[in-house]
């Protein structure tokens, strides 16, 4: 039997990958970004073939508040019919590690998924966003204003969903990375308290069936990805060279690693060019600063730190939660940033899955573009999203009157 759901501000696919490793069947899904999309489509549409797809819906990239006009009515036919949608607007608006502006037209995404709701009226929801989703901003007079998690529940109630939301760490399951985010359950018969029952009960059950550690630590995630390791030119960015492979020395990487052939290389490893006063800098930081606490021109007074903050990671602790900004953390052995594939590899995306587009972007571009690195930091931790895909199941076959609503 398949599971059908739609997913919608899919980005490069961490929740689809997640449903698609528990057993559900993608009926479509929404992106507006073309590079995320294209990773999305290279990895679970062209590589697994896990949309269905509808014939009214071209298969590429779509603003969603334009399919909303555009094909209302076709979207109208889906009400009832649809089990799941999952997923939920852009984040950085609301981030506590972003700059956090009440004025992100990205914000306003929100208004569209209640829309988007109010018509396809799936049987279950469920919504994931960062933490500050649910802290208020501050207004003229100083005061917090309403969380739009609160808005959100609010809203979803008048249509006729039951919710249940709390805020989880993603630590917690499996993933080598402190990670809270605010996640929302709806149903229109069911009591979403009940799906984060089953999600907590099963968490350790479904590490041992992976062979996974229920805390894996930044040293078990990317060890094996050494700049010191042999290196070879990059073959999507000219002027740069990309890592290889080491030995593997944890369960986690034989898991990310599993299915590749035996003379494959990293996809997305590609170092970055530090200038070498940059890397004195970070040798000089790795001897004198405290590891695991972000650092800026606040609280150290090394020669020649120009940054907005940047953290070294403890190698046996998890990650700090990974952001869009390939600068945000230096590594714990090596005076360098993360690659894209480390980053991938500490949000839990295996190996075999390839990104897109271009490596990195700045400026006022950030609110447009949406690269490799702001890719994997936007993304839900697909090792997360397959705990999530195997609760929902549970949950929506165990209706009040016996019967699957799935």
């Amino acid at each position: 039997m398949e599971y059908k759901y739609i997913d919608i501000f899919a980005g490069c696919g961490g929740l689809s990958l997640g449903m698609y490793n528990s057993g559900w069947k993608g009926i479509f899904a929404i992106e507006k970004n073309s590079d995320a999309f294209e990773t999305l489509n290279h990895n679970l549409m062209e590589e697994k073939n896990h949309f269905l797809w509808v014939e009214w819906l071209e298969k590429c990239n779509h603003d969603i508040n334009e399919i909303l006009i555009s094909n209302k009515k076709e979207l109208e036919e889906l009400s009832g019919k649809i089990p799941l949608v999952v997923g939920g607007p852009p984040c950085q608006g609301f981030s506590m590690a972003g700059q956090r502006k009440k004025n992100d037209i990205r914000n306003k995404l929100v208004h569209s998924y209640i829309e988007f709701i109010k018509i396809i009226k799936p049987s279950c929801l469920f919504f994931e966003n960062v933490h500050g989703f649910t802290v208020g901003f501050t207004n003229k007079k100083n005061e917090k204003t309403k969380p739009m998690s609160t808005y959100i529940v609010e809203e979803l109630k008048k249509i006729g969903y039951n919710i249940h939301s709390e805020v989880l760490d993603i630590s917690e399951y499996g993933v080598p990375q402190k990670r809270k985010r605010f996640i929302l359950v709806g149903s229109l018969d069911l009591d979403p308290k009940d799906f984060f029952d089953v999600l907590k009960k099963k968490k350790e059950s479904f590490l041992k069936e992976k062979k996974l550690p229920l805390k894996p630590s930044v040293k078990d995630a990317i060890s094996d990805l050494q700049y010191a390791n042999p290196k070879i030119k990059c073959l999507d960015s000219k002027g740069f060279l990309s890592g290889t492979y080491g030995k593997i020395e944890s369960d986690y990487q034989t898991y990310m690693r599993y299915g590749l052939a035996e003379n494959a290389q990293p996809d997305s490893h590609r170092f970055a060019k530090h200038k070498e006063k940059t890397i004195e800098l970070f040798l000089e930081m790795q001897k004198m600063c405290e590891y695991g606490k972000r650092l800026s021109t606040k609280n150290t007074d090394l020669e020649g730190f120009k940054r907005r903050g940047i953290t070294i990671l403890i190698a046996d602790k998890p990650c700090n939660t990974i952001t869009s900004h390939p600068d945000d953390y230096l590594h714990y052995s090596e005076p360098r940033i993360l690659t894209v594939r480390e980053c991938a590899r500490i949000q839990s995306f295996p190996d075999w899955y390839q990104f897109k587009g271009k490596y990195t972007t700045g400026g006022k571009l950030r609110k447009s573009d949406v690269p490799r690195y702001t890719q994997v930091g936007n993304a839900i931790p697909p090792l997360f999203a397959e705990q999530v895909g195997r609760a929902l199941i549970i949950f929506m076959r165990n209706n009040k009157n016996g019967e699957s609503i799935i």
